[in-house]
């Protein structure tokens, strides 16, 4: 498919005598034709920038859109704005199919410019274009439906349909390891494309009412956003957070700041002695993700090879999501289910069992600090010395609310099973 594109693009370029760049509607770059020009204005930053990163910023894009390109069904042309970095004019090809925008081919402007019969033979050959954009999107949105069958498809025959229709739709990109991505909430539609990802779908939580699932389409308040991510590696992280970074800022109705990519170094950047060699998430999610939503998250779950694992690793990915929410900046706002300890135990407790008596007892508002004392007390291994400079406190302050914490509880914590009691009864309370 891209070199079709790219086929296509290059007879936009042969005809108009110009290199033509090619970009979906969301402004990412699909191809661009070849620069033999030793003129520098010829490729203005915000052309080089687009090439290079394979996207146009949000300004840019606004900017642009502001010329009537997506309502505009001829070329349109575009005035140079040398303090925007459009050092060129441009003209703008619109890509449609059946009426509706699916991309825009541009060129740099030039005199006297592209005669009208050569234009005219320019936007038959975009909506050729616009017709494989649109395929594209159609098989796009079948994926979405079959992972989602995947992910939510009970046991038995109907999971193994499921797969076997997923399999298909995939087709060699089905083989090798993939990891899931849970971005937790999830308001809107699906995107239309994910860096590594192999498909994507709106999931709805676990009792969020009677709403169909909309895979690929519009999800209310009460979603996840599911993503299989290809991998080449044994280390899901990276690859994660490379689709991560695109996601969050839209994951709650686009209200976030821009995500930051990480580059490769970034990346290898947080790997330390300490963690013998490993990425840990929450140092790797501060170099690629910036502005986050508060209230966002996102889990990743260990590789599989099989795509019958694909439940499972669903699972593993919203438990990491829940652990990021409940344990803050110590997880989150990314996390693997590989490094949030007993929360992967604790995930998988029923919800109507996380609210247990002990922890109610302590989270009432009439004793506010009672429940951060016993968390970070049995999260210190029971020292007490550790515990009160964790808190900040005397330590005959911490001897005293821990007595408190016995008395409203009736739990002995000299007792270990006591102390477990508790510990996991704090700790549930936290993803209810």
């Amino acid at each position: 498919m891209k070199g079709d594109y790219q086929d296509l693009v290059d007879e936009i370029s042969a005809l108009l005598g110009a290199p033509a760049t090619l970009e979906n509607r969301d402004f990412r770059l699909i191809a661009f034709g070849a620069h033999d020009s030793d003129d520098d204005l010829a490729m203005d930053p915000v052309r080089t920038r687009s090439i290079l990163t394979r996207q146009s910023t949000a300004a840019v894009r606004s900017w642009f859109e502001g010329f009537g390109i997506a309502r505009a069904t001829g070329p349109v042309r575009i005035p140079a704005a040398p303090d925007a970095g459009v050092f060129r004019g441009r003209i703008c090809l619109p890509v449609r199919y059946r009426g509706i925008v699916q991309g825009y081919v541009w060129l740099l402007d030039q005199e006297p410019g592209p005669d009208a019969e050569a234009l005219d033979a320019a936007m038959e050959v975009a909506q050729r274009i616009g017709l494989l954009l649109a395929e594209e999107a159609r098989a796009g949105a079948d994926l979405s439906r079959e992972f989602l069958a995947v992910l939510t498809a009970g046991r038995g025959w109907q999971q193994d349909m499921a797969v076997a229709a997923l399999r298909v739709a995939l087709g060699p990109s089905g083989e090798g390891a993939h990891a899931a991505v849970c971005v937790s909430p999830w308001s809107g539609e699906a995107p239309a494309s994910v860096p590594g990802a192999a498909a994507v779908c709106v999931v709805p939580w676990r009792g969020a009412g009677e709403q169909e699932p909309h895979p690929g389409g519009g999800g209310p308040a009460g979603h996840s956003l599911a993503v299989l991510i290809r991998l080449r590696g044994a280390d899901p992280l990276a690859p994660a957070l490379t689709a991560i970074s695109r996601l969050m800022p839209r994951a709650a109705g686009g209200t976030g700041a821009a995500a930051t990519p990480g580059t490769p170094k970034q990346v290898a950047a947080t790997r330390s002695a300490a963690t013998g060699g490993k990425t840990t998430a929450p140092a790797a999610a501060a170099g690629v993700t910036s502005g986050v939503t508060s209230g966002v998250t996102a889990g990743v779950s260990d590789p599989v090879r099989a795509l019958t694992a694909l439940p499972a690793a669903w699972q593993q990915a919203t438990a990491a999501a829940r652990a990021a929410a409940a344990a803050g900046p110590r997880l989150g706002p990314v996390a693997q289910w590989s490094a949030i300890g007993p929360y992967r135990m604790l995930a998988s407790v029923a919800e109507e069992a996380l609210d247990d008596p002990v922890a109610r007892a302590l989270r009432g508002p009439a004793n506010p600090e009672l429940a951060r004392t016993a968390e970070v007390f049995l999260d210190c291994a029971g020292q007490a010395g550790r515990a009160a400079a964790a808190l900040g406190i005397h330590r005959q302050t911490l001897y005293y609310r821990l007595s408190r914490v016995e008395q409203l509880t009736g739990l002995d914590l000299d007792e270990g099973e006591d102390r477990l009691l508790l510990h996991m009864a704090l700790k549930a309370a936290r993803l209810a």
